[in-house]
């Protein structure tokens, strides 16, 4: 029994000597090959990258670019593992054939993400910096992805948006045209001189070399408010200087308020109190 055992046991070592002869090299081949595709990979990304620099490519198409090549050259080389591990071509097509179906089916959302990527780039309704609304979050677009577009919001918060759902919904580009409306709105006192009030605050405008001549900056009463007469205030400025030429007008017009005398109010209300007849 114990012959029997040592018997096999060589026959079994044999064996493995055998196969590790056949396939050794085959497998230390496609080791080789995976090392050395990974790495041209990463050449053919960076010349790429460069290249795309160098043309100065719209940084939206250039960071699709990058990650579509990327995937592709991986199933490429996927492909030439299989193949010299010995898989027949056609036999391994077959495989692949089935197995996308199966993938397709199970990532249709992807899928449709990849479409909408593809969507973006070919319609342009934002680029990579434009401050973009959508999807419930504002921000500027730092990237686009085959799959996926990042925004970082003002907070510096990074928030991953599927292309497919940037693709059917609706988007609010706020960086499409160079100029941007400013849109103010202040309450005065009731009984105040409003021809006096819309000349001080126009007065600060004018002198804003931000603010646009044209269309001319404009002063409106809007409406009898609870406690005040309130004015809306438009001017036009460059889409950069939007909120600095707010925040700017805003304090200055409560300092030229208070040097006028032109009264702020606040709410307020008046009570009235009736007694009945013969009561104090």
């Amino acid at each position: 029994m114990e012959e029997l055992n040592l018997n096999d046991l060589s026959k079994i070592q044999e064996k493995a000597i055998d196969m590790a002869f056949q396939f050794g090299p085959v497998l230390l081949k496609a080791v080789i090959l995976l090392l050395a595709g990974r790495f041209v990979i990463k050449m053919l990304i960076r010349l790429l990258t460069n290249a795309l620099s160098k043309y100065e490519v719209d940084a939206s198409l250039a960071t699709f670019f990058k990650s579509f090549l990327s995937a592709l050259l991986w199933v490429l080389l996927i492909i030439s593992i299989a193949t010299t591990l010995g898989m027949q071509m056609t036999s391994f097509i077959a495989i692949l054939g089935a197995a996308g179906l199966a993938v397709g089916l199970a990532l249709q959302g992807s899928l449709a993400n990849f479409a909408g990527g593809v969507l973006i780039l070919v319609f342009k309704p934002f680029r990579v910096g434009d401050t973009i609304e959508a999807q419930g979050t504002l921000g500027s677009v730092e990237s686009i992805d085959i799959l996926y577009t990042k925004i970082r919001n003002f907070d510096n918060k990074v928030v991953t948006i599927p292309n497919g759902a940037l693709a059917n919904n609706a988007i609010t580009n706020f960086s499409l045209k160079p100029t941007r409306r400013v849109d103010m709105s202040v309450g005065v006192a009731y009984g105040t001189d409003l021809k006096k009030t819309r000349k001080v605050i126009l007065d600060i405008l004018n002198k804003d070399e931000r603010v646009h001549e044209d269309p001319a900056p404009v002063v409106y009463f809007g409406n009898f408010g609870d406690s005040s007469l309130d004015l809306t205030i438009r001017c036009w400025t460059d889409a950069a200087d939007l909120w600095p030429v707010y925040w700017d007008s805003m304090e200055a017009i409560k300092e030229a308020f208070e040097a006028n005398d032109i009264e702020v109010p606040f709410p307020q209300r008046d009570v009235n109190h009736y007694y009945p007849e013969g009561k104090k």
